[in-house]
């Protein structure tokens, strides 16, 4: 679908109001290994009897635990209230929509009269539904449209020094996920908005946290580095569409994001695409792919490591 703003969309100081209701709380606990669910937290916080009644929904042997989790919740509350109240973050995201199509397994973005190229990997193990997946699935040989997406979470690492200064590494810990949360909270925002307003292929999509939690949604956001994009090197074919250094974000020379609470990927219209992993490839694959990266395999080793 032809975007309703293509280019590049900007978003800066983002409100922290709009974001945190996008947090995946179950990552947050997985972070400090307290695994589990803990529906209806946010109703034990107040008072002693809801506390009470809280801790009660769960078997004898897991209230311990459950507790931890009520004083974890609470802290971050708390942090996220010092983050409003005292201006510690500042919340930045762009988005680009751009001409693209898919050569076989590259995507080819159009961008300032050149062309871009993304290599991407393809699955050797099937799918589930019995297929091997690659993203460059997911365009059109010709005349279709790819987003590039990056956000970040400013101030957290001069915060969180604050405290260890004082050895206090567990407020600094909290600070960290916390940050690692809003990020990743900023990217299901931003997506939505993509979905709804920026893009508009789904623009009657309702306001359900929960299901977007489950991706039931249209289209997918891959992020550099997760399963179904796992080569760290291609986020330098993204920095000259999404201009990372006007977000307030540097790269390393080993591809990594600074701040670390930022995130960066593509962003996918098709109807029918998926979230895979890529997973091992051979030695076949793994030549072709160096060969479309213009990189030698010695070098491309490194940034491949766990799909060799």
């Amino acid at each position: 679908m032809t975007p309703k703003q293509p280019g590049i969309t900007r978003f800066t100081d983002i409100n922290l109001r709009e974001i945190v209701p996008f947090i995946h709380w179950t990552f947050f606990f997985m972070a400090w290994r307290l695994n589990g669910k803990y529906e209806g937290i946010e109703t034990a916080c107040d008072c002693t009897s809801c506390r009470v009644s809280w801790l009660q929904k769960f078997p004898l042997d897991e209230r311990e635990k459950a507790e931890e989790a009520l004083k974890l919740y609470k802290d971050a509350q708390e942090m996220l209230r010092r983050f409003l109240e005292e201006k510690i973050v500042v919340i930045n995201a762009m988005v680009g929509i751009y001409p693209a199509y898919s050569d076989e397994d590259d995507i080819i973005v159009e961008f300032e009269n050149r062309k871009i190229t993304i290599p991407v990997l393809r699955q050797q193990i099937p799918s589930s539904d019995g297929f091997c997946y690659s993203l460059a699935d997911f365009l059109k040989p010709q005349n279709d449209h790819v987003g590039v997406f990056a956000n970040t979470v400013l101030g957290v690492e001069s915060f969180a020094g604050t405290f260890e200064k004082d050895d206090d590494m567990y407020h600094s810990i909290l600070i960290k996920t916390l940050s690692d949360r809003l990020a990743e909270a900023t990217a299901e925002w931003l997506h939505y908005k993509v979905r709804k307003e920026i893009w508009g292929y789904a623009p009657d999509e309702p306001l359900d946290v929960n299901e977007m939690f489950k991706t039931h949604y249209t289209g997918i956001r891959p992020a550099v580095g997760y399963p179904s994009l796992p080569d760290q090197s291609i986020i330098f074919r993204l920095e000259p569409l999404i201009k990372f250094n006007e977000l307030g974000i540097t790269l390393t020379e080993n591809g990594a994001m600074f701040p670390n609470a930022s995130v960066s990927g593509l962003i996918f219209d098709h109807p029918k695409s998926k979230y895979f992993n890529i997973g091992k490839i051979d030695e076949n694959q793994f030549h072709d792919y160096a060969r479309r990266c213009g990189k030698s395999p010695d070098v491309l080793r490194k940034w491949l490591a766990s799909n060799l």
